[in-house]
């Protein structure tokens, strides 16, 4: 006799006894001093009761007890189950009747009632496991949480994770009880799902089971459990399981129990094959972005490498033997020369700049410096390459916190962007102020350039974006001078933005961190 059915004898005996004894108490006492003439309908309490309890085929027992107590000790002839009067029969078998039927009602009733609060235990513990799942920030993170979830749920005395795609390669990632001996069997009860809406039956198979070894010990506590796996699966292809010990004093999982062990299995399998698809996702999409960001600076650079170089071949030309030249034509093809190989110094410092940025290994060796020195270094080198513009400075700043080399690189990048795209004669003005809540230094570097559109501006600073060619550009950039600008603003714990210009062109700000002490006490005395 299984499990089950002993465990229903044991309560059908356990409240039928009882039930029966009190209700054949009861009826003694109501038809001796009541002076009622049938009262077995006092059984029908005994009937419902144990209908509460044991369910249709106690409520059964119960009835036709109730009809055999009755007879035999309230029926005349009393003590047999003989039975004189028709009419006694017909009592004893409405009797019968009514208690097998009433029986059966409360039975059913019972049975509704616990399985509407199985559904609802159901419905919670699977709410949490979505829950966990949907908020997740990855899978295996919550793996922990959602073993612990159907341990407490499922009645078991442990549960556990693995992940992998065969039983040789599955490695344990959750565990309720982590270091507790596994049970060293090779019988276990596999979950064997059915099509359609057929109930999942439990398989007893034997399979080794995987793992450190150190976890596969055999002792009492292990000979006395069974383990159950379901398989957790998506797409096809087999991502690991979920194993439970449980006692084997115990009942099978129920068919709630079941439920929830399958859907949890089916709900990991789908996060899982998630998070694989969003991975996939990220690489295609890093692949392709990293294609795009090569070939635009492939384009980039190859157009700004082909017209330096063109200037450089046409000047050096000039300058052989037998030209016919003369000395202020030999100087212009040499400072033609000198300007153009400056500038391709200054591509490839960008491109070094940019590559040192991307990959974080851009220090700052920060310093207190005057600003207005800083600025008149970077302004005076590059006087020669203004080509009649006026540049005008306004620099009335306190000491700044900055590296001198990295600012030297961001407004020689600045200064060059402002050159590139303004015509010649048109004004350049640089202006410092500290901002007013005095932590930044703000230097702006404005022109008289036509602007920029003001949708362009928030992506100036992006990797290789450049502005769409217009007639006011002698030369069209690299889309790499102004992200270098921003990289190096950042490392130095500054600011870059763009906005119009108060001379009708393009304003760049420069934020840079104010010193906490003066230039003058940090550099022996200067002022």
């Amino acid at each position: 006799m299984g499990r089950l059915n002993r465990r229903r004898i044991g309560l059908l005996l356990a409240v039928a006894v009882p039930s029966l004894f009190v209700a054949t108490i009861a009826v003694a006492l109501i038809e001796a001093h009541l002076r009622v003439h049938n009262a077995s309908v006092v059984y029908l309490t005994a009937v419902v009761a144990t209908a509460m309890v044991a369910g249709t085929p106690g409520a059964v027992v119960a009835a036709f007890a109730s009809f055999l107590l009755y007879d035999f000790f309230f029926v005349q002839p009393l003590y047999t189950l003989t039975v004189h009067d028709p009419s006694e029969w017909l009592g004893l078998v409405l009797l019968l009747f009514v208690g097998v039927v009433v029986g059966q009602l409360a039975a059913l009733q019972r049975s509704r009632a616990e399985d509407a609060q199985m559904r609802e235990r159901e419905a919670r513990a699977l709410f949490r496991v979505s829950r966990e799942l949907v908020t997740r920030a990855s899978t295996t993170a919550v793996l922990p949480t959602i073993a612990r979830i159907l341990q407490s749920e499922t009645r078991m005395r442990r549960v556990w994770i693995a992940l992998g795609a065969d039983d040789a390669t599955e490695r344990i990632v959750a565990d309720t009880s982590p270091g507790d001996a596994i049970p060293a069997t090779g019988l276990q009860r596999v979950l064997q799902r059915a099509p359609g809406d057929e109930p999942a039956e439990w398989l007893r198979v034997h399979q080794p089971l995987v793992g450190p070894p150190e976890l596969r010990r055999t002792d009492r506590a292990a000979r006395s459990a069974e383990i159950y796996r379901v398989r957790i699966s998506a797409q096809g292809a087999n991502l690991g399981s979920i194993r439970a010990v449980r006692g084997r004093e115990q009942d099978e999982p129920d068919q709630t129990e079941t439920r929830l062990l399958s859907a949890a299995a089916d709900q990991v399998g789908q996060a899982l094959d998630q998070d694989r698809l969003a991975a996939e996702s990220r690489a295609a999409e890093v692949a392709r972005q990293s294609d795009a960001l090569k070939s635009a600076l492939l384009q980039s650079v190859s157009h700004d490498l082909r017209t330096p170089l063109a200037t450089i071949r046409a000047a050096a030309g000039t300058l052989r033997p037998g030209s016919g030249l003369d000395a202020a034509d030999r100087q212009q093809s040499a400072d033609a020369i000198d300007r153009e190989v400056e500038y391709l110094n200054r591509l490839v410092t960008n491109l070094l700049d940019l590559s040192r940025i991307e990959a974080g290994a851009l220090r700052a060796e920060r310093d207190v410096f005057e600003l207005d020195d800083l600025v008149q270094q970077t302004v005076g080198r590059m006087r020669a390459r203004l080509d009649g513009r006026p540049l005008k400075l306004d620099l009335d700043a306190p000491p700044v916190h900055v590296d001198p080399v990295f600012l030297d690189d961001v407004l020689t990048n600045v200064i060059d962007n402002a050159l590139k795209y303004t015509p010649r004669g048109s004004a350049i003005r640089i202006v410092g102020r500290a901002v007013p809540d005095g932590s930044h230094v703000r230097l702006s570097v404005e022109d008289a350039g036509p602007g920029v559109p003001a949708d362009a501006l928030p992506r100036l600073f992006d990797k290789f974006y450049r502005v769409p060619e217009t007639a006011r550009t002698s030369r069209s950039g690299t889309g790499i001078g102004l992200a270098v600008v921003r990289g190096l603003m950042e490392s130095m714990g500054g600011r870059v933005a763009a906005r119009p210009g108060s001379l009708g062109g393009l304003a760049i700000d420069l934020d840079l961190p104010a010193a906490a002490i003066p230039a003058a006490l940090v550099h022996g005395g200067r002022t």
